[in-house]
């Protein structure tokens, strides 16, 4: 028996004494691991204290960063929570949550559209044969630079075979590069 309100789809997480997590959704026991993944995918859930019926949500999403910064890379800089503890009891307090969030929210959104965009330049898209050139240039242009490559400076230079002419030009390109950055050196 599925226990979420039907008006928002929050799903409710019994915490009882023995710190065992009930989802009231899938009637199954969970750990923090599972709340973390509900967050990653967005599902809203509420954690109640199974005795008092408290609303201990706050609590368990502070145990699963405290969970997070403990067994991975660290996400949240010391100074970033030397300036958080600071700001407890400071006259500014009531402000920060409110910041956190819109600035939290701004992040979310400006990480959606670098993703779209980026996601756009390599599929069919009108710039993806410009970006896809680009990669090949950029490309080019790092292995001319490593020692023993063939096209790099002082490496024999490899005869082009006859079906890359675009590979060739690259190449005659960096090669005209190189001469003007070794005439600008001297």
């Amino acid at each position: 028996m599925a226990k979420s309100t039907s008006a928002s789809d929050t799903v409710i997480i019994k915490k009882y004494a023995n710190r065992r997590l009930y989802n009231t959704e899938t009637s199954s026991y969970i750990t923090l691991d599972h709340l973390a993944a509900m967050t990653r995918e967005g599902r809203d859930f509420k954690v109640l204290d199974a005795r008092s019926e408290e609303d201990i949500t706050h609590n368990v999403l502070t145990q699963i960063i405290m969970d997070e910064e403990s067994t991975g890379q660290a996400l949240l800089p010391v100074s970033f929570l030397r300036q958080l503890i600071a700001l407890y009891g400071d006259s500014m307090q009531s402000m920060v949550p409110q910041y956190l969030e819109a600035s939290m929210e701004a992040f979310r959104r400006n990480q959606l559209q670098f993703r779209s965009a980026m996601e756009g330049a390599f599929s069919g898209g009108p710039f993806a044969e410009i970006a896809k050139r680009n990669m090949a240039m950029f490309e080019a242009a790092a292995t001319a630079f490593k020692p023993g490559v063939p096209g790099a400076p002082g490496a024999p230079a490899a005869e082009p075979a006859s079906g890359d002419d675009d590979i060739a030009a690259l190449k005659a390109q960096l090669a005209s590069l190189q001469d003007k950055i070794d005439k600008m050196a001297k």
